[in-house]
């Protein structure tokens, strides 16, 4: 058989990378003559530059050090220039919620993403995709804008701080060092749909889980606003208040699309010519439920498959839906199945194995 073996990572537990390895493990301890696949996947957030540099035997990884983190303590940085010339940035390595010291809502910035991109520019990048997912800022793009030049000033034309916070006295936009966007353009990739402003936005959804309270929420909010104001583009474009608004900043001032993550990572890595002559592929998360066929990696997967007429497998950390082969049936309890998460992911690629014939 020829078995293509494409999860998400399952989160808090194991990388999409680490998952497919433990699956093909546990696949090639019962079937070792298979041929096997491997396809890790993402979907905008984490994880999202290592499964395209995985997929792609020609990326090159290129460390940026002592960009601006989203504290402002500098940290290193990397992205992925593929053969055709796209560079692929993760914002998340440098300007993600997992390295600030303490949350930070109304300073935390996206200039080091801004960093990366440059260096990418100055590389030669012809093409940029931007993954979004698990920023610490809600800056609508201006730390990441700023570091390709662009300036927010107040009233007396000194630029602002850093972070949303700010925004509020934002008085005059300057792009007059602000780089060009690369020539074949700049994709988002994001799972989410929300816009940018109102109760559904990056400052009232989001916010709070980057530590901001109901008061630094409104002060966000109110930043946001005169943003638009200065900056125009459509506030109300889904998945404009991805990343705190990062989104919104790049098709505003780049115009970059915001393209649904699953999907775009699934066409860099030529999931469809891997499809094209499978027996079967596997996919998986680490919760299955009705939501996970809505635009999210399992969904994607299952829907490439069905085009291509390849039968699918799913596996899942957890599910209340009898679709999946679920780490926590095969571990006895979800707390043994996230203390040894490959193993039971072993396990899991030996059952879907045995069940094959």
């Amino acid at each position: 058989m020829r078995v293509v073996i494409a999860p998400d990572s399952f989160k808090g537990t194991v990388t999409a990378g680490g998952a497919a390895r433990a699956l093909a493990d546990g696949w090639r301890s019962v079937r070792p003559d298979d041929r096997l696949v491997l396809r890790p996947m993402a979907d905008g957030g984490e994880g999202t530059l290592a499964a395209v540099a995985a997929a792609h035997p020609g990326a090159v990884l290129i460390r940026v050090g002592g960009c601006t983190g989203p504290d402002g303590r500098p940290v290193d940085g990397e992205y992925a220039l593929l053969p055709d010339g796209t560079a692929v940035v993760e914002l998340a390595t440098v300007s993600g919620l997992p390295l600030m010291a303490e949350p930070a809502p109304l300073t935390a910035t996206t200039r080091g993403t801004g960093e990366l991109v440059a260096a990418a520019l100055d590389q030669g990048a012809r093409r940029l995709v931007v993954a979004l997912g698990g920023s610490a800022s809600t800056d609508g793009g201006t730390g990441l804008l700023a570091g390709l030049g662009l300036s927010v000033l107040d009233a007396d034309g000194v630029p602002l701080p850093d972070g949303g916070g700010a925004l509020r006295r934002a008085h005059r936009i300057d792009r007059g060092r602000f780089r060009a966007a690369p020539r074949d353009g700049v994709d988002l990739l994001t799972d989410v749909g929300n816009p940018l402003l109102g109760p559904d936005g990056a400052a009232a959804v989001y916010g709070p889980q980057k530590g901001a309270g109901p008061a630094d929420v409104e002060r966000l909010e109110r930043g946001l606003t005169r943003l638009v104001e200065l900056l125009g583009g459509d506030p109300d474009q889904p998945g404009a208040g991805a990343a705190g608004g990062t989104a919104y900043g790049l098709t505003a001032a780049w115009g970059a699309v915001v393209t649904p993550g699953a999907a775009a990572v699934a066409e860099l890595l030529r999931l469809d010519e891997a499809l094209a002559d499978a027996d079967l592929v596997i996919t998986g998360e680490g919760r299955y439920d009705a939501t996970s066929l809505l635009g999210k990696v399992v969904g994607e997967v299952v829907g490439r498959a069905e085009r291509a007429g390849v039968g699918a497998r799913i596996v899942a950390g957890e599910s209340d839906e009898d679709v999946a082969v679920t780490l926590t049936r095969l571990a006895g309890s979800s707390v043994t199945a996230r203390q040894d998460a490959p193993r039971w992911l072993h396990a899991a690629g030996a059952v879907l194995a045995r069940e094959a014939g």
